[in-house]
């Protein structure tokens, strides 16, 4: 399906109005951050929409599914396929779409293809949520996947969560989507907080490093991140020695930049988008400031490593997949690559398409658990209720009060060819292959 077809956005339904208006509100008056211990009625830690505390208003759970059909069940995705976040979405969607096409090549799941209906937000929350309607009430999808980002993420998860409909695989580690009262979240990555973890745990025992700084996104996303970094950095009786902020959407990180610059850092932990974080890093090594840059998944490391160009030699990333070119010892990298290549023999290979690909095959796997009677409730339950879910070697678990699969953070490093190694270590680098 094409990405932002021109149709007449639907009025909101009588069950949903009050959650749009509500989301509406938290993603345009800039709601600020709240302690963590809030109660979740109130806020979640991220200042999002709370989730639910019941499922009374979603449908029946032996009511008939929509998107569901003798030879099909549709799945519908939010997600930014215009502006300066396109790639990730762009790479999302194409992961996905090579898991259903795999599937569909076998027969499809019990009989019925899997196919998708995607939609533009543009990495905007106002468009999340006209574009989470219009997947719920027009094209009527079985559930949502794939969604990018946190600030748009935050503002349609309460919308799907007041339909009933499932909220598959996120493209964020934003903690509040974490939270067990979101009944209708699987989330499948390592969260922001983990990620940020790893990379303090690496600069202070690999490298002593005791000046970080921290760039980040001045939204929702950003916050996420930055509240992990200063986490890790308590633990360990340390603070940032400086903060720069620059505004989503844009490349605007010159004022970010110089006050970065004021506390001399010895490395920068950055929460932002490929474009921004490109942009400084060009600008930090342009004016002579090169401390050691590393950044989250979300970055989008393929589009960030063709934006830095010579520049990006060193730039450390933690992904939540595994390398996604290492077919030859990896089963799961394999069956992705395999599938990557039946689908679209000229599409590149990268963490954010694995990505898709991994929440391509949970989706597979949840409408396969339930058998021939797919319902909503069938399909969450059925993945929430194995001890495991083994995609390849790649090991998903789930939980009552656990709605995260996967803990894994690996860390890479970009070489001077332009290309992603794993490393084990800050030290020295880069650590063989395996």
């Amino acid at each position: 399906m094409s990405a932002g077809r021109n149709r007449t956005v639907a009025k909101p339904g009588a069950a949903l109005a009050g959650t749009v208006l509500l989301a509406g509100l938290l993603s345009c008056t800039g709601v600020q951050d709240r302690s963590a211990g809030a109660a979740p009625a109130a806020a979640a830690a991220e200042g999002s929409a709370a989730p639910p505390a019941t499922a009374d208003d979603a449908p029946p759970a032996d009511a008939p599914a929509p998107g569901v059909s003798a030879e099909r069940v549709l799945f519908g995705q939010s997600a930014a396929f215009s502006g300066p976040a396109r790639a990730l979405g762009r790479n999302m969607r194409l992961g996905i779409e090579a898991a259903f096409h795999e599937a569909n090549s076998g027969g499809g799941v019990h009989g019925r293809r899997l196919a998708l209906v995607s939609r533009d937000d543009a990495y905007e929350p106002e468009a999340a949520i006209a574009n989470t309607f219009r997947l719920i009430e027009e094209d009527r999808v079985f559930a949502l996947i794939g969604a990018v980002g946190t600030p748009t993420s935050r503002s349609a998860a309460p919308v799907a969560a007041a339909a009933g409909v499932p909220y598959v695989a996120p493209f964020t580690g934003a903690e509040f989507l974490r939270d067990p009262k979101w009944r209708n979240v699987l989330n499948l990555r390592a969260s922001y907080y983990q990620e940020t973890e790893k990379m303090v745990a690496r600069l202070t025992e690999d490298l002593g490093v005791t000046r970080i700084a921290v760039l980040y996104q001045d939204d929702s996303f950003g916050r996420a991140g930055y509240r992990g970094a200063r986490l890790a950095l308590d633990r360990r009786g340390m603070a940032p020695v400086s903060i720069g902020l620059y505004p989503r959407n844009t490349t605007a990180v010159k004022t970010a930049l110089l006050d970065l610059w004021q506390g001399d850092p010895q490395a920068v932990i950055m929460i932002g988008a490929y474009r921004p974080v490109a942009a400084l890093i060009t600008w930090a090594r342009h004016v002579g400031l090169t401390p050691t840059f590393l950044t989250v998944s979300f970055v989008g490391s393929n589009a960030l490593a063709e934006e830095l160009g010579a520049a990006g030699e060193g730039v450390y990333v933690t992904q939540v997949v595994p390398f996604p070119s290492d077919g030859d010892s990896l089963p799961v990298a394999g069956a992705y690559l395999r599938a990557l290549a039946a689908y679209d023999a000229e599409a590149a290979p990268g963490f954010v398409s694995f990505e898709g690909y991994l929440a391509g095959r949970l989706a597979v796997a949840g409408v396969a658990g339930c058998g021939p009677e797919v319902t909503r409730d069938c399909f969450l339950g059925s993945l929430r209720g194995r001890e495991v879910i083994d995609i390849d070697g790649f090991e998903l678990r789930y939980g009552d009060a656990d709605n995260q699969g996967s803990d894994a953070v690996f860390l890479t490093r970009i070489g001077p060819d332009g290309a992603y190694r794993p490393a084990a270590t800050l030290r020295g680098g880069v650590a063989p292959r395996r």
